[in-house]
């Protein structure tokens, strides 16, 4: 399994040093020592602890939804044309894009700091890794 250091798992977990080492106290993480000393926790266990911990805000009164992939966020920032709009979310540390038209915009009453939702279906997702270097 994977190996990272307390920073890393701190910047992917969305808490601090500190914290990260109090979980290890703890027993929520488990900590090994890395062949240069320094403490490291497993990649998985943070995937783990990360969803555990994942407290997305709910959908706005009222609503209901089959998508998974749900984004809850204000909207920060809106380029209205003619017939299209670029539509921009801040939604937790995620920032989401969206084209649609701008009547969509306007049926929605989208403005700046107003709260959407964006729900993403798709059948394309593309991952990323570290280059491990052994290619």
């Amino acid at each position: 399994m994977p190996q990272m250091r307390v920073s890393e798992a701190a910047v992917y977990l969305g808490v601090s040093d500190d914290t990260v080492r109090r979980w290890i106290d703890r027993g929520l993480l488990r900590a090994n020592t890395d062949t240069s000393g320094r403490k490291v926790v497993d990649g998985y266990e943070v995937a783990m602890v990360a969803r555990e911990h994942a407290t997305p805000p709910g959908l706005p009164p009222g609503m209901r939804s089959s998508a998974r992939n749900r984004f809850v966020g204000l909207v920060t920032d809106l380029t209205v044309d003619a017939v299209m709009a670029q539509v921009e979310l801040q939604c937790g540390p995620f920032r989401v894009v969206s084209l649609m038209s701008s009547e969509a915009v306007r049926d929605l009453g989208l403005e700046r700091g107003s709260v959407a939702v964006a729900v993403i279906k798709s059948t394309n997702v593309v991952v990323e890794a570290p280059d491990r270097g052994d290619a």
